[in-house]
């Protein structure tokens, strides 16, 4: 992997993005939702961003791949359970996400071990919950802005929607993993009747 990945747009865009996650904690912490929520907008608008400037300017790169899911994971991962310790979103939620994704990575670290599969593009339905988990974090902090009755109503139903998505992810993930195992084996099981001819 070339250093000078670090330096394209795109990537500059994605470690900003990361670079923002403290400051929303501080926001959030010190009860300046107003600011939080407008960083937590701005990150969100850079992620949009970061894969349109990719595409435009063909910077797609191996490290790009890489950073931008660790840097929404890492986002969301953080949000989730400060906002739980701050009695903004009920704890069965955080510790739902927060049970998938180390999941999710326990068991590609272990099929890597074993058998080199690295490839787990996300699903539609990780991309479902992805996107129903920032909603949900966006409508919980407007709520905290300005308590009206739709945002309290679009909050849960886009935290519900987070329940629904991490288990069906999940479930389709674990189906995912099963399928690649199985064509990887029978890959192995071809390569090596061929090799004993």
């Amino acid at each position: 992997m070339k250093l000078s990945q670090i330096f394209t747009a795109p990537n500059q865009l994605t470690l900003l993005r990361m670079a923002f996650v403290p400051f929303i904690v501080i926001e959030l912490v010190d009860g300046r939702y107003f600011w939080a929520l407008v960083l937590f907008v701005v990150a969100g608008f850079s992620d949009g961003l970061d894969g349109l400037l990719a595409r435009k300017l063909h910077q797609q790169t191996l490290l790009g791949q890489y950073l931008d899911p660790i840097a929404d994971k890492l986002l969301l991962s953080t949000m989730f359970p400060v906002l739980s310790i701050l009695h903004k979103i009920p704890w069965k939620f955080t510790v739902l996400v927060f049970s998938r994704d180390i999941s999710i990575l326990a068991a590609s670290a272990v099929l890597f071990a074993i058998s080199g599969l690295r490839d787990f593009r996300p699903s539609i339905f990780g991309k479902a919950n992805t996107f129903s988990q920032i909603a949900a974090v966006f409508f919980v902090m407007l709520f905290s802005i300005r308590p009206a009755r739709w945002i309290w109503i679009t909050r849960t139903v886009f935290l519900r929607a987070t329940f629904a998505f991490t288990i069906i992810s999940a479930l389709h993930y674990v189906f995912l993993v099963q399928h690649r195992l199985r064509s990887h084996t029978h890959v192995l099981a071809s390569h090596s009747s061929v090799a004993a001819r």
